[in-house]
């Protein structure tokens, strides 16, 4: 008896097919979380390397808000404050600490848009095609809150160098300074951010409009309240310019979330789904 060798076939254990809702076993996720933790440190690593390249340059980009607040109080009294470095290692620390957050900042838009796809498949189908959104408008909010937190600076350091009494000297250590500058940088990017997910939530059916529109009122207040706590000048001048823009994009995220409820309730109705069982579990989903 003769055996074809070009007529056996190896037997293969069948892949399963994908699950057409994006769900993965616990090995991927982790496989999965690697990958993306990878890609954004990863570019975070390269941006830092060229913030530490144009280390001298941000180094007056961050300086020249204290330096507008001492032209402003000078013209009125004269104070003597100045920048220096309290021990030998500053110079480096700080300029290691300069290059991460600005690494941080320019990389936005990169771990952003992998801090998304991680949660992409833990969504349903009909959520998924919101990613574009969320994209387009995280990075570009982040970096428009570190520059109004830029542009703020100058204001708050006013107000807190204005209180140094005549005839004292206000030496302030570089290190301190910057890592208040760059703290309240983050507090302004991170802030703006608030609105993209309240919209986010309304959009997957998690947030109803009815109930932001009785929360207005103390999401406003923990606005403020927030803007209080969080902006370390503490001074009313910058938490002002923090809560204000805030509360103004709380509230254009309301009226798009109103929108998108809108026409999600003429299509359910144009497809002949009852609204009432919707509404009484507290939420409206695409189907």
């Amino acid at each position: 008896m003769s055996l074809s060798l070009g007529r056996m076939k190896v037997r293969r254990t069948p892949k399963p097919p994908p699950d057409p809702e994006g769900r993965m076993a616990l090995v991927e996720h982790l496989r999965e979380l690697r990958s993306r933790l990878f890609k954004a440190v990863g570019a975070i690593l390269v941006a830092g390397i060229l913030g530490w390249i144009f280390y001298d340059q941000l180094f007056e980009l961050l300086k020249h808000p204290l330096d507008q607040a001492l032209a402003t109080i000078n013209a009125e009294r004269d104070i003597d404050a100045k920048l220096v470095f309290g021990d030998v290692a500053g110079p480096l620390m700080m300029q290691l600490k300069v290059s991460l957050i600005s690494g941080l900042v320019v990389s936005s838009p990169v771990w952003l848009y992998q801090l998304w796809a991680f949660i992409v498949p833990g969504l349903h189908k009909n959520e998924r095609k919101w990613t574009m959104v969320f994209v387009g408008s995280a990075a570009p909010l982040f970096i428009g809150g570190v520059l109004i937190g830029y542009l703020a600076l100058p204001k708050g350091l006013n107000v807190l160098i204005d209180f140094t009494p005549l005839g004292v000297g206000n030496y302030t250590a570089v290190d301190v300074y910057l890592s208040f500058v760059l703290r309240l940088l983050l507090v302004f990017g991170v802030a703006f951010e608030i609105p993209v997910f309240v919209v986010l939530l309304n959009l997957v059916g998690i947030l109803s409009v009815a109930r932001l529109s009785r929360m207005r009122a103390w999401i406003i207040f923990g606005i403020f309240v927030f803007a209080a706590i969080a902006t370390p000048s503490t001074d009313p001048i910058t938490m002002i310019l923090l809560a204000a823009p805030m509360t103004v994009l709380f509230l254009l995220s309301e009226l798009i979330a109103r929108f998108t409820e809108r026409r999600r309730r003429a299509r359910l109705i144009a497809q002949g789904i009852d609204l009432d069982d919707i509404e009484r579990a507290g939420r409206l989903d695409d189907d």
